[in-house]
């Protein structure tokens, strides 16, 4: 029985169909009438002609657009005709046969209008489920379930499968897989690079920068500038740079460098009593320092080549400004768009300490 807001709409529409094909009996009974007057030669050449029209029309229209009217028309018709002249229909036994199980189940059934039901699934818990399969590629449903329960979301295990499937996350033992991509990434947390380069003054004269750039957080380190880069200057900066990693260093494996006279002995016992390993570039060899040469080339056109340089002072303080921008505001592709620094804090042990 029907009910419902909706119930109201497909009586009308019933009628309307009911009305249509009524119209279109009568008409075809009076075809029928003024048929039987004609002679039989007459009426083989109107098929004639109606069979050509309609083979022309089948070229121009592949596919004609009916009304319930005329389906209602060409299934009643289709009982009359023997099955092997149906091919002389615009469709095909099939379509015949699924009109008839559309019209079964428009008469015995109605449409729902309302919300009842089950409601759909909260957008949060949606983009909580799809960041905690990326972030996890190892968790299968049933475990992003239970981390879910332990947050306090509502959700059922069938629930966090549907969304993982509609969003095309493949199962867990798919996802854990290691890609070329992380397996080459996965050093970079314990690699430190190294380089110097060059700014000369409005007066012409040559400062020297000397910086480290974490290879794994794109985070970069200004250790200083000078007019007269010495050993004895450099190892200094060394030592200030282990002060300020603090308890990272230990997490720290490489350091790569190129063969400048400037980085002496002294320079990489330094790193050497954290338990860094030197690599040293190939002579001339500028892209095995990539990461270096290439934040150099940032620096550049981002900053220096846009303003003139007055003396030491002012480049320290110009690079100060924009390494810290780098760092905490520019965002980067190979971070998903993050600035260094929300990457390094998410990595930094001593944000996970509880306070003594």
């Amino acid at each position: 029985m029907r009910s419902g807001p909706g119930a109201g709409r497909v009586v009308r529409h019933d009628a309307v169909v009911m009305m249509s094909l009524i119209y279109l009996l009568l008409r075809r009974v009076l075809d029928l009438v003024v048929l039987l007057g004609r002679g039989d030669t007459g009426k083989d050449v109107e098929i004639l002609v109606l069979r050509h029209e309609v083979a022309v029309l089948r070229r121009q229209v592949p596919r004609p657009r009916l009304r319930p009217a005329d389906r209602m028309w060409l299934a009643a018709l289709s009982r009359l005709l023997p099955r092997p002249r149906w091919p002389a229909f615009l469709v095909t036994p099939p379509t015949l046969l699924r009109w008839h199980r559309q019209l079964v189940a428009r008469r015995w059934t109605f449409r729902v209008t309302d919300n009842g039901g089950r409601s759909s699934t909260a957008k949060e818990i949606r983009d909580l489920v799809l960041r905690l399969a990326a972030e996890n590629p190892t968790w299968g449903y049933r475990r992003i379930h239970g981390e879910l329960v332990g947050l306090g979301y509502p959700a059922a295990p069938a629930t966090v499968w549907r969304i993982l499937k509609r969003a095309g996350v493949d199962p867990a033992p798919r996802r854990a897989g290691q890609t070329w991509r992380r397996f080459l990434r996965t050093p970079a947390s314990t690699i430190l690079a190294t380089d110097f380069f060059t700014v000369d003054t409005v007066s012409l004269h040559r400062l020297y920068v000397l910086f480290v750039i974490e290879i794994d957080a794109r985070r970069v380190h200004l250790l200083g500038v000078t007019t007269h880069p010495t050993g004895q200057w450099v190892t200094q900066q060394a030592r200030n740079l282990m002060m300020d990693l603090g308890e990272r260093v230990s997490s720290l494996k490489f350091l790569i460098r190129d063969r400048d006279t400037k980085f002496t002995g002294a320079f990489d016992a330094v790193f050497a009593g954290e338990g860094l390993r030197i690599l040293l570039t190939p002579p001339r060899a500028p892209r095995a320092n990539a990461f270096a040469e290439r934040w150099v080339g940032t620096a550049r056109r981002e900053c220096l080549d846009r303003l003139l340089i007055v003396n030491e002072r002012h480049l320290r303080h110009v690079l100060d400004q924009y390494v810290n921008h780098y760092n905490r505001h520019r965002p980067h592709r190979s971070l998903h768009q993050q600035p260094p620094a929300r990457l390094t804090a998410r990595a930094d042990p001593r944000r996970h300490r509880s306070p003594t």
